[in-house]
C-alpha cells in the first residue's frame, strides 16, 4: 500500500507541477555504510523538480507512527537500530542534505488525502489534488 500511495501522490504532483524525476538519488545523500570507511547507498527522493530546486517526499503512515510490519523491531539494520528508527534518521538526513544543497524539501503526509480508513478513495482525486495544491502554496511553491 505505501508504494501505491507514493505513486498516486506523485501522479497528482506531476499534474500540478509538471514532469518530475522519480526516486532520484544524489551522491550527496547516502545511508549508513555497512563497514567503517565504506559508503552507504544513495538514498532515493520520491520526486524532484530540478528546475525548481524542489524535492517532494511522500510520508505514509509509517513515517508518523510505529508500524510493526515496516519497522521490523526485532531486526537491526546496518545503522544498528530497527527500521523505524533508521527511517527517522534518514528522513532527517535527507532534509538536512537537501537544504544544504539548495533544495526546498516538502513533505506530503498521506493523512491530508481524502481517505476511508487507511485506504485512498479513488473518487476523491479532485479533493486530494486540492489538498496538495494548498500544501504547496503554504510552502511557497508556485505553479
Amino acid at each position: 500500500m505505501p508504494r501505491q500511495i507514493q505513486r498516486y501522490v506523485t501522479e497528482l504532483l506531476v499534474e500540478i507541477l509538471g514532469p518530475a524525476e522519480k526516486e532520484k538519488r544524489f551522491d550527496w545523500c547516502r545511508g549508513d555504510a555497512r563497514s567503517p570507511g565504506g559508503r552507504g547507498i544513495a538514498l532515493p527522493f520520491d520526486a524532484v523538480w530540478e528546475s525548481r530546486k524542489l524535492i517532494v517526499e511522500v510520508d505514509e503512515r509509517q513515517h508518523d507512527e510505529a508500524v510493526t510490519h515496516f519497522d521490523k523491531p526485532g531486526e537491526m539494520t546496518v545503522s544498528g537500530v530497527h527500521r523505524g528508527e533508521q527511517r527517522k534518521r534518514y528522513d532527517r538526513r535527507k532534509g538536512r542534505q537537501a537544504r544544504r544543497h539548495g533544495y526546498q524539501l516538502v513533505r506530503v503526509r498521506a493523512t491530508i488525502l481524502a481517505s476511508k480508513g487507511r485506504r485512498i478513495v479513488p473518487g476523491d482525486r479532485d479533493a486530494d489534488r486540492a489538498a496538495i495544491r494548498g500544501l504547496l502554496q503554504n510552502r511557497g511553491v508556485g505553479f
